[in-house]
């Protein structure tokens, strides 16, 4: 009589990777890189995506990855049919290039999709411990189901995280796949400096920074980001600080609440006074 685990329960590779609180940091990478494409940026631009509430905008870029992994199936679906409807009015000529976006359309969507995964993994494995390729490619299998509640193609998506992370390097690499528009700086400012809640902004600095200098070297161009080795040591040191010192610390400080929600939900003994089974 336990409550619905969801899509996927606590021993698949999406709890795994995606309750580390270390991982939300991998939200905010994924959303530079989003903002890099200028049809995406041209999404955003139409429903002023990053100007009106931008931290709430800022954190929806995790939401549906917390439905999807941590909520009912029942909350999953509806979370995915709302992004959905929302996607379906998202769609027109983007100013600047010339070209047409659509939030439907599956290389716009997987663009999205990509860029949090790779992300996602990318910070695990700098916070909290290396993966194998097995446990890699199941979260990847795994993570088609919410690239799937989202109307991504999943048949045209590469078969494995590697290939994901190859696809989304080899796209950046083509001649003006990625630029700098307004939309690109409005996101750049936000990380920089942007509003946050009072008690993430002790913590906010080094996640902006992280954020910046762990991106791609495509990404790190288009953002004016330069490498220096004051800069990679402070990096490594503190990914290191957070990995070695993360087993120390109490659920609370690991674990984002969705996860620690889950855990209680679906362990939660039923309550059998009200049950037929009960004897009166």
């Amino acid at each position: 009589m336990k409550s619905d685990p969801g899509y996927f329960g606590p021993k698949s590779m999406m709890w795994t990777v995606n309750k580390e609180i270390t991982v939300l940091f991998g939200g905010a990478r994924a959303l530079l890189m989003h903002a890099a494409h200028p049809l995406i940026a041209a999404g955003a631009r139409q429903t002023s995506f990053y100007q009106r509430d931008p931290w709430k905008r800022l954190i929806r870029t995790l939401s549906l990855q917390n439905s999807v992994t941590f909520g009912t199936k029942q909350e999953a679906d509806e979370s995915a049919h709302r992004i959905n409807k929302l996607h379906e009015v998202i769609k027109g000529e983007d100013e600047i290039t010339g070209g047409f976006y659509d939030a439907l359309d599956h290389e716009q969507l997987l663009w999205v999709h990509a860029c949090l995964q790779i992300s996602s993994i990318y910070f695990y494995e700098k916070t909290v411990k290396k993966l194998t390729n097995d446990e890699k490619n199941q979260y990847h299998l795994e993570n088609m189901k919410s690239a799937d509640l989202v109307l991504v193609d999943i048949e045209k998506m590469p078969k494995t995280h590697d290939g994901l992370k190859e696809w989304v390097i080899k796209k950046s690499q083509e001649k003006d796949y990625l630029l700098y528009t307004d939309v690109a700086k409005d996101v750049q400012d936000i990380i920089a400096g942007g509003p946050v809640p009072k008690h993430i902004k002790p913590i906010w600095p080094f996640i902006a920074f992280t954020a910046f200098n762990t991106l791609p070297k495509e990404f790190k161009k288009l953002y004016g980001i330069k490498d220096t080795k004051l800069k990679k040591i402070i990096l490594e040191f503190n990914l290191k600080f957070l990995k070695y010192s993360r087993p120390f610390l109490p659920p609370f400080f690991r674990l984002i609440a969705p996860a620690r929600w889950a855990k209680q939900r679906i362990t939660k003994k039923p309550d059998l006074r009200f049950s037929d089974k009960a004897k009166f």
